[in-house]
């Protein structure tokens, strides 16, 4: 899975973060970092070939969103490995009950 790729990097997890609060064109998602525009681009890129960007024209400028479809593929992966806890934990919690006498030894 690419996103958890693309999220590995801090320049990206913010440009994300500054994408949840609305639509951005590169030159204003650039001035919120210190590095070049080239850089800003290579970092959208990353994020688009991930599906977490999305990008238009207009006129001149490119305008970038979130893309749903990436963050519903990790939403999806989240709660399948969340499930696999669930189903685990409850295991644990059948067996515990079965045996309440069970007690820790402490040590001497």
């Amino acid at each position: 899975m690419q996103a958890f790729t693309a999220l590995s990097d801090p320049t990206r997890r913010r440009i994300v973060e500054l994408l949840a609060s609305g639509e951005r064109s590169a030159g204003e998602l650039g001035e919120s970092f210190d590095i070049s525009a080239p850089a800003i681009s290579q970092h959208l890129k990353v994020l688009k070939e991930a599906r977490l960007v999305q990008v238009r024209a207009e006129a001149q400028r490119r305008i970038y969103t979130l893309d749903t479809a990436g963050f519903d593929e990790l939403e999806g992966w989240v709660h399948r490995i969340r499930g696999f806890w669930n189903e685990r934990l409850d295991v644990l919690e059948q067996r515990l009950a079965a045996h309440p006498e069970t007690k820790k030894r402490r040590r001497p």
